[in-house]
């Protein structure tokens, strides 16, 4: 996992529902926790574009529902800055299942856009991004 140049807002905290963006049968999964996390007492772990979360599926195939597996968040509503000064939100919150730490993907296509940033820190998703924004 690499570091990224963008100042990323942690929109997403622990609980929230995001969409499955690519083929790996799952269609909606909540946040359960958000790896590397170092937080404050009493404060929810947050995620945003970017990080490692793990999340446990909520709708889709009956073999993953009720599975806690690793994703990556590849889209927020919430916008975030850029280092160049811009900012960036997209139309919903996403995520990509991965297979392990190093990212993974257990699908094999990416629909819809991803985050320069989680291509920066995970080369893997990149490759099967059909759009890097």
């Amino acid at each position: 996992m690499r570091a990224i140049k963008a100042t990323v807002t942690k929109a997403l905290p622990v609980g929230a529902y995001l969409k499955v963006a690519d083929n790996s049968k799952a269609k909606t999964v909540q946040i359960i926790g958000v790896k590397g996390y170092k937080g404050i007492k009493r404060r929810l772990a947050a995620a945003g574009v970017g990080d490692l979360i793990v999340v446990s599926v909520k709708e889709g195939d009956l073999s993953l529902v009720g599975n806690v597996v690793l994703a990556v968040v590849i889209r927020q509503r919430k916008e975030y800055r850029r280092a160049n000064g811009w900012r960036v939100k997209f139309e919903d919150n996403a995520c990509v299942l991965v297979k392990d730490e190093r990212g993974s993907p257990m699908g094999t296509i990416i629909k819809g856009p991803v985050a320069q940033e989680a291509v920066q820190r995970f080369p893997e998703i990149g490759k099967i991004a059909s759009i890097v924004v």
